[in-house]
């Protein structure tokens, strides 16, 4: 594209493996951004998120990484700019947690999971730190269809995104007006269940 200008075709955490060890070579960035994204990668979201996916291999690679999505609703589909929340706002968040967030202090280092709210930038409350929520009736399915040329094919779908995950979480931050910041990891060990697991089994 051009001096220190690059595009890559495939998914967000192939494309950072290319910018790190293709382009980059032996000089690592500071940062990776991954996004972004139209459509929210809050609670369950999360799970299925290439954008998610970007920033976490960048966290794997050993370099601050946050991935930023813009929530996609009725309070901005219709705005001239529907990213204009995270357009107003993006530099922002990324500069509070350079200045302030906690980053690789063990293993499977902290990335940062960043939704902006569905709302006018103007309207945008502030920043809040929350966990990752959970839509108790959104789920993902498939829908068949058939192409024209008579190809079969399935659709994924999800649920309704304007539910609210429960209070203080992601969902529910973007939902009141505030960009939601969730810090995560690769790690995926449920801590939670392995001392009864191994009482249960060795």
């Amino acid at each position: 594209l051009g001096p220190r200008r690059y595009a890559a075709e495939g998914a967000p955490a192939d494309c950072v493996l290319a910018g790190i060890h293709d382009v980059l070579h032996d000089q690592k960035p500071d940062l990776v951004l991954s996004g972004v994204n139209r459509g929210n990668n809050a609670a369950e979201n999360a799970v299925y998120s290439g954008t998610l996916g970007g920033a976490m291999e960048g966290a794997l690679q050993g370099i601050r990484a946050i991935a930023l999505s813009q929530f996609w609703g009725p309070g901005n589909v219709d705005l001239a700019d529907p990213f204009e929340a995270a357009t107003a706002h993006g530099v922002e968040v990324v500069r509070a947690l350079l200045e302030r967030g906690i980053w690789h202090d063990r293993d499977y280092g902290v990335f940062y999971n960043v939704n902006f709210p569905p709302i006018p930038a103007a309207a945008v409350k502030g920043m809040r730190v929350g966990a990752q929520g959970w839509r108790t009736d959104v789920s993902f399915s498939v829908a068949p269809h058939v192409s024209p040329s008579g190809r079969r094919f399935l659709w994924v779908q999800g649920g309704p995104q304007h539910q609210p995950t429960a209070p203080g979480t992601d969902a529910a931050l973007n939902l009141e007006g505030y960009v939601s910041i969730t810090p995560m990891r690769a790690d995926l060990t449920a801590y939670d269940v392995l001392d009864d697991l191994r009482g249960r089994i060795g």
